[in-house]
């Protein structure tokens, strides 16, 4: 199991400036704003993890959470369940099986071009059927693929097995497109695997992806929670705080029609 930990420029420089400008944001939201947060890599037990979870649960607000298959065990699962307690916010989900990149070439994917259809099935299946041996009821077959993208073979395998939906980022939404019985709910801002080499761009980057995804009426946020460092953890209650404060934002969940 490889993770990646590097934090981004925009959490090593807080920015009182950049927190109250996205803020203001989402106070501004119009009414009828949809949002949604999906947590990927989720499997291990950690410090990071529980705080996340806990601002979910003391704000009520749902939370995604992308389960990786292979990573998880019985024993992991037991330490997630107790924190998440009886909090009716966690939807727990597949986040591809062992998030392994197939590709000899271009972007990362577990499930791209260059891995046979059987191959992509299988693995589809496996951790699927892992996660509901494991979760049981708590598991909701919707599924994250790492990286965010998959290819169109992966797609039609995706409604042949019977999976309830599907959450790529805006982009991928565009070059592999679903039909309508595969409901897509993408990622549109992104709190943790940022690239900008100094913060103050990370924060202009940051709000102008909050400012687009509200203009759209659909903002979807993906977190990483091996990537937040304390700053990444307090701007997340605060900008919570705004959302939980926002009456007419509606919280969008997988597993609610």
């Amino acid at each position: 199991m490889i993770v990646k930990t590097h934090i981004s420029s925009l959490w090593l420089t807080p920015s009182t400036d950049g927190i109250q400008r996205i803020g203001h944001l989402l106070d501004a939201a119009p009414a009828g704003t949809e949002i949604f947060f999906r947590a990927d890599d989720v499997a291990v037990p950690s410090n990071n993890c529980h705080q996340m979870m806990d601002l979910f649960i003391t704000h009520g607000i749902p939370l995604h959470m992308a389960v990786t298959p292979a990573w998880l065990t019985q024993a992991r699962w037991d330490i997630l369940i107790h924190w998440a307690g009886d909090s009716p916010v966690f939807c727990w989900h597949q986040h591809g099986w062992q998030h392994r990149s197939h590709q000899t070439s271009g972007k990362n994917s577990e499930f791209g071009d260059q891995r046979p259809t059987s191959d992509k099935r299988t693995a589809l299946k496996k951790g699927r059927d892992r996660l509901n041996s494991i979760m049981g009821e708590s598991f909701y077959p919707a599924f994250t693929p790492p990286w965010n993208r998959f290819d169109a073979q992966t797609g039609e395998a995706l409604i042949e097995l019977g999976y309830a939906c599907v959450s790529r980022s805006a982009g991928e939404q565009r070059k592999v497109p679903l039909p309508d019985t595969l409901p897509d709910i993408p990622i549109n801002v992104d709190l943790h695997t940022r690239n900008e080499t100094n913060s103050v761009q990370g924060w202009d980057a940051l709000a102008k992806e909050f400012e687009d995804a509200i203009q759209t009426g659909n903002v979807g946020v993906m977190l990483h929670h091996q990537r937040m460092n304390q700053a990444a953890i307090d701007f997340l209650d605060t900008c919570l705080s705004h959302i939980a404060n926002h009456s007419a934002i509606k919280h969008r969940r997988f597993d609610t029609p």
